[in-house]
């Protein structure tokens, strides 16, 4: 499987270790940035271009999945999901990690480096990494639903809009 790193410098060490141990694993790996140490490096581009790259592999046919890292891994998985086609899941124990595939069929996961020690973030990688998607009937339907909306604004059937509903007559606390 080819498997796309993006970090900040916050995640430098998780993505050097883990390109050892993913390319150990016999994955190829591609390192999206950064390679130096700027403590005041900018994470978007990196994290962005690791989505861009596993989003057009899997297009293309090719079995991929990416990781981001930062401090908390927020931001990192916001920047992967404003590409279109991704799918990023923040992730912080084996069973979130294991949910992101199996319900979400995310393709990118999301890892807080400051949250985590490298073991820990090891096994939710593998762990990623390893679980199928499910394909049940209910997941496949909400992807759907989220990959409609990203492509049209819309999802068919349902009331999606600015102009949410509220009852104005209800008091306000204060």
């Amino acid at each position: 499987m080819r498997i796309h790193l993006g970090t900040d410098h916050a995640g430098l060490d998780f993505s050097r270790h883990l390109f050892e141990h993913l390319s150990a694993a016999g994955h190829e790996v591609v390192d999206h940035g950064p390679t130096t140490y700027d403590p005041i490096d900018d994470y978007p581009s990196f994290c962005i271009n690791a989505a861009l790259a596993v989003v057009a592999d899997q297009r293309a046919g090719v079995e991929a999945l990416g990781i981001v890292f930062g401090g908390s891994g927020n931001g990192e998985q916001i920047a992967a999901n404003k590409v279109a086609g991704a799918r990023a899941a923040l992730v912080w124990s084996e069973s979130t990690a294991l949910l992101a595939r199996q319900h979400n069929d995310a393709n990118l996961i999301a890892i807080g480096a400051r949250q985590h020690t490298v073991d820990e973030a090891v096994a939710f990688i593998d762990t990623f990494i390893a679980e199928p998607f499910s394909y049940e009937e209910r997941h496949v339907r909400r992807i759907a639903q989220l990959a409609e909306y990203e492509a049209s604004g819309a999802i068919a059937g349902r009331y999606v809009g600015a102009d949410v509903v509220t009852d104005s007559s209800a008091p306000v606390a204060e």
